[in-house]
């Protein structure tokens, strides 16, 4: 597979190795500016990875050191992963939607028995069964005993803001909020005809928020000290829409491949989402908990096949569109239960 892709006006893509993930890459995008490359993402911290982006740049005719910016689309690790590595390497600036900033910091602060605390806890009033949960509990007991430092991924210096221009020398690249996969995620469009002349608005740097044949997990990232009760799917089907009537001339995704007609893939998405609700609300003529509706969803594999992480988050998934239900009054919350159970109205 072809490492580096030309798409023209400046833009290029690395392909990205992500270890063991079936995902296989990431698009790290590069556009060339007036003063210096800026990268869209980075890939996962990884040796591998480290020397495929190197090796791309160099393919692109410029190294690590000459990194001007990098800009983030979310905090995920096989996008931000290389974040703090290309800015030690160059003194690139990275640049991130401040709530998923947020995510950053609160990362880099907590300590580790504090979050597998607050994930035991949260899997318990899902209806997780205690087995699961335990194992939660011993991987906390193993990482303490090991002393294993906390994860830290790059504390970006620089806010992302939506609707304004990033300040990319000669280029015109301007932020979408996109919240949903990440509370911060942001799609970057590129202000410039297109350099194929493709009919529609520009091109669209869409992070994970619109891929051509993968519907991208809707995730949870409360805040421990917040009870405030987050609607993400809410949150990604406006931001579907409004990517819609963009409507750019093509989309560089993160993963897999570029592609057009951005409104018919926005239209499958969500007809994806209103079939899933269909779905969890026929389920629902019963009282579920979260954990009981991800074991009957549809998944790319049987429920007994799914991996330990995996459950964890297939079971936010179905908190994401279960509290979509509850926003839509379609169904609500059996008041006394515990573990928490829904049931359609």
């Amino acid at each position: 597979m072809t490492q580096v892709t030309d798409h023209g006006g400046g833009v290029r893509s690395i392909r990205v190795p992500i270890p063991d993930n079936p995902l296989g890459t990431t698009l790290v995008h590069l556009v060339d500016t007036d003063l210096g490359p800026v990268l869209i993402d980075t890939g996962w911290d990884d040796p591998a990875s480290w020397d495929a982006l190197a090796a791309g740049l160099t393919a692109c005719g410029v190294s690590v050191a000459e990194v001007h910016g990098v800009v983030i689309t979310h905090h995920h690790p096989d996008h931000h992963g290389l974040s703090g590595k290309v800015r030690e390497a160059s003194g690139a600036w990275i640049a991130m939607h401040a709530l998923d900033t947020a995510i950053v910091r609160r990362t880099r602060e907590n300590r580790a028995d504090r979050w597998f605390s607050y994930m035991a806890d949260k899997l318990a009033s899902s209806g997780a069964p205690e087995e699961h949960v335990a194992l939660l509990r011993e991987a906390r007991t193993a990482r303490l005993s090991t002393g294993l430092p906390a994860f830290a991924p790059a504390l970006p210096d620089r806010e992302i803001v939506p609707g304004e221009l990033l300040d990319l020398a000669g280029r015109r690249l301007r932020a979408i909020w996109t919240p949903g996969h990440t509370p911060g995620h942001v799609c970057l469009h590129l202000e410039e005809s297109h350099p194929a002349a493709l009919p529609g608005n520009g091109r669209l740097f869409s992070g994970d928020h619109l891929l051509p044949r993968i519907t991208p997990h809707i995730g949870l990232y409360e805040d421990p000290d917040d009870a405030t009760v987050a609607d993400p799917l809410g949150d990604y089907l406006d931001a579907l829409e409004r990517v819609g009537r963009l409507n750019p001339a093509e989309v560089l995704p993160a993963h897999q491949h570029a592609f057009t007609d951005a409104p018919g893939r926005v239209r499958e998405l969500l007809a994806h989402h209103e079939e899933r609700l269909t779905g969890l609300l026929a389920l629902l003529s019963t009282p579920l908990t979260s954990w009981q509706l991800a074991e009957r969803m549809e998944w790319n594999r049987p429920w007994d096949q799914i991996p330990f992480t995996s459950r964890n988050i297939a079971v936010s998934e179905a908190e994401a569109h279960v509290r979509r239900l509850v926003k839509l009054g379609r169904a609500e919350a059996v008041t006394g239960s515990d573990p928490v159970t829904y049931v359609a109205l």
